[in-house]
């Protein structure tokens, strides 16, 4: 192996407990008697790259006997007590660094990110710790450049976010990248997202278990993943298990992708082109159901369509709001229609189809539309920039019928007039 056996010397206990071995360097925490912890790393994958692009570390500790033991088994033994804590977090990473860097000269290995796990206590310590000191010197010795590292640290452990802004600067200023963990589990907080700017967010596992058994949660998760994209985060789905929860994570547009499916935690990394066959695959699935997918919703949309655009020329030609939109009224998942106006303001009340799902009185206020203006919504702004052509948005929560609906538009003139025709169906395809 390549990378040093030991820390520099300003960190004497970190030295002596880092030893070198036929399988690679392993560690023992001074104060927990017959542990042996070594390292293991997860593949994390870049759906668009088709290749890994990093790998997260993993402690692996073993008894006096050898016997594995739980992760979790070790950190709750010293979890009452900092300095302890502190000292086997810094262990761990010193450890990973070095088995990451043992493997860098290995013919086809594959580069990128080591992430690094950091509890989150010793995170907001620091600065007065001087963490910056020990894990810069920890990146020279292994020849690791810490530019190549991320620092993950759960979301919501965490509750003073100018603390937790202090200690993502810090770290951030040595020139890591900053992972906030587990987001979406327990009380996730897009205002942290905004606020500290990290360069990746990993979405908890229970979101895409959710989403694959939950059509409106998928489409949740895909909404989700655009506005921490818009935030400037990027975006890494870990836990991923099965073809259905790895085809969601593409299919809502994540960057990276971490779990069993790709990769089991390992003493090696991957190699550049590991994943490469079942990513191809993925695409190749996402491809056909894709097109699938569309051509089934074309279909199912078509005849609205059709009927809108029958409704803007009618009344184009003056005939009354009745008359225009009694095929489309006629159609089994139409709900109502209305026109606005060229500042998107409506006219009228809404016209109804006669089998309408009956109105939860919870929402009353909410029936009378005449005059509500509707100039920011997608479909009127899209049918003024698109005239005559119809248009169709994607499934909503209407504010008009509080349900999942989809509003099909298209602008007409009468009289000189500029109108927009719209129409909601109720979306339960």
């Amino acid at each position: 192996m390549s990378a040093p056996t030991h820390l520099p010397s300003r960190f004497p206990d970190i030295n002596a407990c880092i030893t070198n071995s036929s399988d690679g360097y392993q560690a023992r925490p001074p104060r927990l008697d017959g542990i042996t912890l070594s390292s293991h790393y997860q593949p994390i994958f870049s759906l668009s790259h088709r290749r890994p692009v990093g790998h997260e570390a993993l402690m692996r500790p073993r008894n006096r006997a050898n016997e594995p033991i739980s992760p979790l088994q070790v950190l709750q033994s010293v979890s009452q007590d900092f300095e302890q804590l502190l000292e086997l977090d810094r262990l761990c990473r010193a450890l990973h660094l070095a088995n990451f860097a043992g493997q860098r000269q290995r013919p086809g290995q594959a580069p990128g990110w080591l992430f690094l796990n950091m509890n989150a206590e010793v995170f907001l310590q620091g600065r007065a710790r001087g963490e910056q000191s020990f894990l810069l010197d920890a990146c020279q010795r292994a020849g690791v450049a810490p530019q190549r590292l991320v620092i993950e640290v759960l979301e919501d452990a965490v509750q003073d976010v100018s603390q937790l802004q202090n200690a993502v600067d810090y770290f951030r200023d040595m020139g890591c990248l900053i992972a906030l963990d587990d987001f979406g589990a327990g009380h996730s907080n897009f205002d942290r997202v905004w606020r500290l700017k990290p360069e990746i967010v990993k979405l908890d596992r229970s979101l895409i278990v959710s989403a694959a058994a939950d059509s409106k949660l998928r489409r949740f998760m895909a909404q989700m993943v655009q506005l921490l994209h818009e935030a400037g985060a990027m975006v890494l789905v870990e836990g991923i298990e099965t073809p259905q929860e790895a085809y969601i994570a593409l299919e809502g547009d994540v960057d990276f992708v971490q779990g069993y499916y790709f990769g089991r935690p390992n003493a090696e990394r991957v190699s550049h082109n590991a994943g490469e066959t079942i990513i191809d695959k993925l695409w190749s699935d996402f491809d056909h159901r894709w097109r699938d997918e569309k051509a089934g919703y074309q279909e199912a949309v078509a005849p609205y369509i059709n009927a809108i655009g029958y409704a803007s020329v009618l009344l184009s030609a003056e005939r009354s709001l009745e008359e225009a939109c009694a095929s489309f009224l006629d159609l089994p998942q139409a709900d109502f229609c209305y026109v606005l106006d060229a500042a998107g303001q409506q006219i009228g009340t809404n016209l109804y189809a006669q089998v309408h799902p009956a109105c939860d009185i919870r929402f009353a206020p909410l029936a009378d539309a005449q005059s509500a203006r509707w100039a920011r919504r997608p479909y009127f702004r899209r049918a003024l920039e698109n005239f005559g052509k119809v248009q169709v948005t994607r499934p909503y929560l209407s504010v008009a019928s509080a349900q999942l609906c989809v509003t099909l538009s298209a602008s007409f003139k009468v009289k000189g007039e500029t109108r927009v025709i719209c129409g909601d169906i109720i979306w339960n395809f």
